[in-house]
């Protein structure tokens, strides 16, 4: 099995600090400790078998089929893989819709 290599963009890391943040103020560091550890695990699992994860629906309706999605309840990891490499885009909370996310992100670039 070849590993691909992960690279956690500014983006996804944001987002994970965000998460982690927001859980440990409103529930406790020992939950967003927990947390951090399943959506870390969830990155391994892309990294020994990226192509498992489905295409993003949302993205896919609009023909952009290059982005991966691996999800950990409730949230989603979406990623794009290019040759032996997985760029983890974002981390978003799937109760939240990915659409407005997205738009948003984009008009504050």
């Amino acid at each position: 099995m070849n590993k691909y290599k992960v690279i956690w963009t500014r983006t996804s890391k944001n987002d994970l600090e965000r998460i982690i943040g927001y859980i440990a103020e409103r529930d406790s560091i020992a939950a967003a400790s927990k947390i951090y550890k399943k959506i870390k695990a969830g990155a391994l699992n892309i990294e020994n078998y990226p192509k498992k994860g489905k295409i993003v629906p949302e993205l896919s309706k609009h023909n952009i089929i290059s982005y991966h999605e691996h999800i950990i309840p409730p949230w989603r990891i979406i990623y794009r893989i290019e040759n032996q490499i997985v760029y983890i885009l974002a981390i978003i909370d799937g109760r939240r819709n990915i659409e407005d996310i997205l738009m948003d992100r984009f008009m504050n670039l």
